[in-house]
């Protein structure tokens, strides 16, 4: 495990230059802000995650699948990147910060995918409850 990445991640690297071409800026792995979030725009005082559906549990998902071998100690693990990115996502919410999530399965289509993230800036949020947290 050791050689998973937690920053630079391909599904990130997607989302970052989709944002860059649609005219957002934004900083990367801001480490003042709970849980380090993954992108920062200040200007609209959002954070966005960019969540492997894997390590993430995304609801639903065909890639959110449990191992056969070793289940508990998955289990476990799993339980804590919830708990984690909860109470993360709560501290941003209470410091004023809207939080985005974005799930890797999601960049299948790139054009849903900008639509959501330019309503979520824009001051409609998705109706998707699994593509925001609050």
């Amino acid at each position: 495990m050791s050689r998973i990445r937690s920053r630079d991640t391909k599904p990130e690297r997607i989302v970052r230059s989709m944002l860059h071409k649609m005219g957002y800026r934004f900083r990367l792995h801001v480490r003042s802000l709970p849980g380090t979030p993954d992108l920062v725009l200040s200007k609209y005082k959002t954070v966005i995650f960019v969540h492997g559906c894997f390590w993430h549990r995304h609801p639903g998902c065909k890639f959110a699948y449990t191992p056969k071998s070793r289940t508990e100690f998955w289990m476990s693990k799993f339980e804590g990147n919830l708990v984690s990115h909860e109470d993360s996502a709560q501290k941003l919410a209470d410091l004023g910060w809207q939080v985005m999530v974005i799930w890797e399965c999601e960049l299948s289509d790139i054009d849903a995918l900008k639509e959501k993230v330019h309503s979520f800036l824009q001051g409609n949020p998705s109706p998707n409850p699994e593509m925001t947290s609050e």
